[in-house]
């Protein structure tokens, strides 16, 4: 579908620019559901019941109630204005999946890292996985009902995360966090962009 700006001219059309976005981190921290309440078409979902060949592999402490994973991706769009679309890509978390991750990180803008902070060690892949990449990321703590919560400022220390990187909460059933999730990694990689081209022009 074409998009019109409002000050073009009448009659003319042009493309929004789009962008790739990761949505990252551990076994059922949450990524399904953030692309699911923020797509605005249904969600292409690659989950599959958990079965018996993930015990003693999955780590479902936590999680005792997770049935399902993802084991390819999740894809899912959203439109943030006329003219900045994203398309998203949620990634498997568990370690035997991970040979996707190349695949769907080629080309993306950025990263989120979702977060649990009853498990906070199982974002640690995802994180180090940006970072040898290079690729800008934010990390998101998923407020889970029941789960203690940490001043960002402790989180960020236990991630030992560089100061640059942004550390907020979030709500990944809700459309609206999920979008100022979204909005927040737009401003971190326009400003790394920034960051990148000052550098080298030094």
């Amino acid at each position: 579908m074409d998009y019109e700006h409002s000050d073009a001219p009448a009659g003319s059309h042009t493309l929004p620019t789009a962008f790739k976005i990761l949505i990252a981190g551990g076994f059922g921290v949450g990524k399904t559901t953030m692309v699911g309440a923020v797509s605005e078409t249904g969600p292409l979902r690659t989950e599959e019941v958990l079965s018996e060949q993930g015990i003693g592999i999955d780590d479902l402490s936590g999680v005792e109630a997770k049935t399902t994973t993802t084991v390819a991706m999740d894809f899912g769009r959203i439109t943030i204005n006329d003219d900045l679309v994203l398309y998203l890509f949620g990634t498997p978390g568990q370690d035997r999946f991970w040979f996707v991750w190349d695949e769907l990180a080629l080309g993306a803008l950025g990263a989120v890292v979702l977060a649990d902070t009853r498990r906070l060690a199982d974002c640690f892949p995802s994180i180090d996985y940006f970072e040898r990449q290079g690729t800008p990321f934010i990390v998101a703590v998923n407020c889970f009902e029941g789960a203690r919560q940490y001043a960002l400022e402790e989180v960020k220390l236990a991630l030992d995360l560089d100061p640059d990187v942004p550390v907020m909460l979030c709500d990944a059933r809700q459309r609206q966090s999920g979008k100022e999730v979204l909005i927040a990694l737009l401003r971190e990689a326009m400003q790394r962009r920034e960051r990148d081209r000052a550098a080298a022009g030094r």
